[in-house]
């Protein structure tokens, strides 16, 4: 997003949280399921998605247009949630999608909030966008928009049904809805940096050659979190090829700590020390 976006995405994610902090979990269940709906339309409008965020147009014209739109279709706080959003500047027709599926997302996560479920939540996603990385063939079956939505829903649910938490199937079944050309295993873990940012922490992608113990990704996670001033959830992912240390990314920072990539320094400077 380009600065007028952004700023507009944090003004709304700040103004939503005002409106959703004392919900309850039906409002925000309704609220969610609306506004995924609301981003599908827009997504799928290209015109339409042109006159909300049009910055050549009054703030009121393009309420009006969203009121004529969904007014009456969608509950009241869905609306004035949308009129908020397409009131703000937008570099993009694009961006205004974002933020309108950035709101209910969540607004998804504050039920896991509440249920006390949050946590699971950030696991299951992590974990299946590892699924999605690790399995490129599922991964284009479930972003095929070639191929019937209820098909590729019906392949998620094979897959999660009763394994996880409702809100993780949800997102999982919008993501899969409206992949709009996006990388679905970066989708889903954005979904799950979403929700560890909901418990005030960041999360530190781990890959090893072998499993941690609990003892040694709590102490990672202490180390991590005194390095980077704020705290830090660790999620371990492996790769014998690694054949030992680790890799660690924080955000666009990798600390590259692996036996193979020393084994690699190690080749390259006896290359060139073979070459004076």
């Amino acid at each position: 997003m380009q600065f007028a976006s952004r700023e507009s995405l944090v003004t709304a994610r700040e103004r939503f949280a005002s409106l959703t902090s004392d919900a309850s979990t039906e409002a925000l269940r309704t609220l969610s399921d609306e506004l995924f709906a609301v981003a599908g339309v827009i997504a799928r409008e290209r015109t339409l998605r042109r006159y909300l965020a049009d910055p050549a147009s009054s703030e009121q014209k393009r309420r009006r247009l969203a009121d004529t739109l969904f007014g009456g279709k969608i509950a009241d706080s869905t609306l004035d949630t949308v009129q908020g959003l397409v009131a703000s500047r937008w570099s993009r027709g694009a961006d205004l999608v974002d933020a309108v599926e950035t709101l209910a997302r969540e607004a998804a996560l504050a039920i896991a909030e509440q249920d006390g479920v949050i946590e699971d939540v950030e696991d299951e996603l992590f974990r299946f966008a590892r699924t999605l990385s690790a399995e490129p063939r599922l991964r284009d079956l479930l972003a095929d928009e070639g191929q019937p939505v209820d098909g590729r829903l019906g392949l998620i649910d094979g897959l999660v049904d009763g394994k996880v938490q409702p809100v993780t199937q949800q997102l999982l079944h919008q993501v899969v809805r409206l992949p709009r050309g996006r990388g679905l295993d970066a989708l889903v873990e954005r979904l799950a940096d979403l929700a560890a940012q909901r418990r005030g922490r960041s999360v530190a992608r781990v890959t090893a050659a072998a499993p941690l113990t609990a003892e040694q990704e709590r102490r990672l996670a202490e180390d991590l979190s005194r390095i980077y001033g704020r705290s830090m959830d660790v999620q371990v992912e492996l790769d014998a090829d690694l054949l030992g240390g680790l890799v660690i990314r924080v955000g666009d920072e990798v600390i590259d700590g692996s036996v193979a990539s020393r084994l690699a320094a190690a080749r390259r400077q006896l290359a060139g020390q073979s070459q004076t």
